[in-house]
């Protein structure tokens, strides 16, 4: 029978839908068009000025492409704008002056936010903060792909020493495929 038990996907999806739910409506509550999502992007800007993207993306330790998307849903909020790098070639944004008049209470938000968070933490076995940090550097000795791709290596080798695998048969959660034929030399005619 199958386990139907939520994956660690699943879980973690769940609890992030849970947590950034909850702040979305605060911002709301307060009378913010603001998403969780920018504080990291909004964060960096306040403490670097007008950086590129590639330095957001480093300082909020997100993606390239999702720091991207960031800038751009804030540039369309009217919370950052493009400025010309130091050699004219070089996109760079930095906060606008309507960014810079919600700051306060955007700081209020994120004063209230870590209260709280730091109250859950008190509430659970092992505080939520303490193991986010332990488990994202495991995954950055080791990334979570080598990781299933090990325990896909040592499922096929465990199967393979129980009975053996058919030519059909994927490897490694790969399709079938058959083995490649060899062509047939043709005698030659001399």
């Amino acid at each position: 029978m199958a386990d139907l038990r939520p994956s660690l996907g699943t879980q973690l999806r769940h609890l992030l839908e849970l947590l950034d739910g909850a702040v979305e409506q605060a911002y709301r509550d307060a009378g913010l068009d603001y998403r969780p999502r920018y504080t990291p992007v909004i964060r960096v800007l306040l403490e670097l000025g007008a950086v590129s993207i590639r330095a957001i993306s480093e300082g909020a330790r997100v993606s390239h492409s999702a720091a991207s998307q960031t800038v751009a849903q804030l540039a369309e909020r009217g919370l950052v704008e493009p400025v010309a790098g130091d050699d004219g070639r070089e996109r760079r944004v930095r906060l606008t002056p309507r960014a810079r008049a919600i700051v306060p209470a955007l700081e209020r938000q994120w004063k209230a936010t870590n209260a709280a968070a730091r109250a859950l933490d008190a509430e659970l076995s092992h505080p939520l903060s303490a193991l986010i940090a332990e488990a994202t550097a495991a995954l950055e000795r080791q990334s979570f792909a080598v990781r299933i791709a090990n325990h896909a290596r040592s499922n096929d080798g465990a199967r393979a020493r129980g009975r053996p695998r058919s030519p059909t048969e994927p490897s490694h959660g790969s399709p079938a495929s058959p083995a490649p034929r060899r062509a047939k030399r043709k005698p030659s005619r001399k």
